[in-house]
């Protein structure tokens, strides 16, 4: 089997496993078929997602040019207590800013390698637990806008990590710990303005992927610097792909790279 085409995040439906699809233009690949099978990476050319030139990758799949450019790659996608689009004002592009700002947003706990805060859209649940590799999480507040979620998020920072430590995420170096526990601990903290959000009640989202061997010690894969890589696929874990000799590929971590890929 061949593919050709820009590497995209890896889209994600829930189940048991979890299952994973790599997405090109004309063509898909079920990745969780493949495990036990070689897969054969070469790095031909960059396409950068927003301009489709072939310049190298800055930083989330755009080049330079586009990343300070794009309402897609605003501060405030990093950093949502940025957000002003409930107050009518432009970071980029206020059209778009009020699409993905104002709309349902979700502050949760998810534990991969530790216990973490975060902050995703509604929308994005559990997809967005899924592409960090958590085993396990559960909500914390249902706000209307990414603002609110994002002081809330930075609020809950002060007494929870925000990071997850991807080497013990991908070695499965995890505890399971009481996330409903960590909800009422941690809801003293939420400020006033998303206090009547809290949820209350709720019960943990386990996750379960899809992962035959896990390494002993990561080595990460830069494709762009060794141009092509082939290895037997072990597990799918967060947007990683773990292969036999420990070696690990973060596919988001390289979108924008156009790639052929072989399976055998």
């Amino acid at each position: 089997m061949g593919y050709e085409g820009v590497l995209r995040k890896m889209q994600s439906e829930m189940g048991q496993p979890i299952q994973y699809y790599l997405i090109f233009n004309d063509d898909f690949l079920n990745v969780n078929q493949v495990l036990d099978k070689e897969m054969q990476f070469n790095f031909i050319k960059y396409q950068c997602l927003n301009c489709n030139e072939d310049r190298p990758i800055f930083r989330q799949g755009y080049c330079q040019n586009c990343f300070f450019e794009t309402p897609a790659a605003g501060d405030w996608i990093m950093r949502p207590e940025l957000s002003v689009a409930h107050l009518n004002k432009e970071d980029r592009d206020l059209e778009y800013e009020k699409k993905v700002q104002l709309q349902p947003h979700i502050v949760y706990l998810a534990n991969s390698s530790n216990v973490k805060v975060g902050v995703t859209r509604k929308s994005q649940i559990p997809t967005r637990w899924i592409d960090q590799g958590a085993h396990e999480a559960i909500e914390i507040v249902e706000v209307p806008n990414r603002y609110l979620a994002g002081i809330t998020e930075l609020a809950l920072k002060e007494h929870v990590s925000d990071k997850t430590n991807w080497r013990k995420m991908l070695t499965n170096t995890i505890e399971d710990v009481d996330l409903i526990q960590w909800r009422n601990k941690l809801s003293k903290y939420i400020p006033e303005e998303a206090a009547t959000y809290y949820i209350e009640n709720n019960q943990e989202t386990h996750m379960e992927f899809p992962v035959l061997q896990y390494p002993v010690k990561v080595k990460s894969l830069n494709l762009e610097k060794s141009i092509e890589f082939k290895g037997v696929l072990k597990g799918i874990k967060g947007q990683y792909l773990i292969f036999e000799d420990n070696t690990v590929f973060n596919i988001r971590g390289n979108e924008g790279l156009y790639v052929s890929l072989g399976v055998s």
